[in-house]
């Protein structure tokens, strides 16, 4: 239990069951306000202990909660803001193998979506869209709801302006790192 006010902790409960929380709080009924996260034991350990006590969210709940919000309409909205940024092209060439192995993930996947959503478009039940394409229920109801977030991205890096160059030493034979180094610097 902390005091926010004062910014400190005031008991440590032996545990988190509703009957020990509810004792300690009847123990304090000067306790006006309630902070709490959104856990139904705590609230209801407040309600019946404290009745006539607010029951507010604090700073941290409220912020986790709208963070999470956030990341997830931006994980649905990812395909529009790519498209709108211009970030729509990518070159496989340029991709390290790590890199290009996730991005042959990543159009098998959207294979999978384009071929689950045209079934959608016909107007296949969900059950015939399982049979048909063998996915699982579950994948084949988000990608109906236009819940997939499927995004490829890669990681950004310093020699990214270099790597046409690096690629062309490469393919002339030079395998030698520190060699590539003292070219690229030259």
């Amino acid at each position: 239990m902390c005091d926010l006010e004062r910014r400190r902790i005031v008991t440590l409960l032996p545990d988190r069951e509703i009957a020990t929380v509810r004792a300690w709080l009847s123990d304090h009924p000067e306790i006006r306000v309630v902070s709490r996260d959104r856990g139904g034991g705590y609230g209801e350990a407040a309600a019946k202990a404290l009745p006539d006590a607010v029951q507010v969210a604090d700073r941290w709940h409220l912020m986790e909660n709208a963070s999470a919000a956030f990341l997830n309409a931006v994980r649905r909205s990812m395909r529009v803001i790519r498209t709108a940024i211009g970030a729509t092209t990518i070159n496989p060439k340029l991709l390290t193998c790590a890199e290009r192995l996730q991005y042959e993930g990543y159009r098998r996947r959207k294979q999978t979506n384009a071929a689950i959503m045209a079934l959608v478009r016909e107007a296949v039940p969900l059950k015939e869209i399982v049979r048909r394409t063998g996915h699982s229920r579950k994948l084949v109801r988000q990608v109906s709801r236009g819940e997939s977030t499927d995004v490829f991205r890669t990681r950004q890096s310093t020699l990214d302006a270099h790597l046409p160059f690096l690629d062309a030493q490469w393919s002339e034979g030079c395998r030698n790192g520190a060699e590539l180094w003292r070219r690229l610097q030259g």
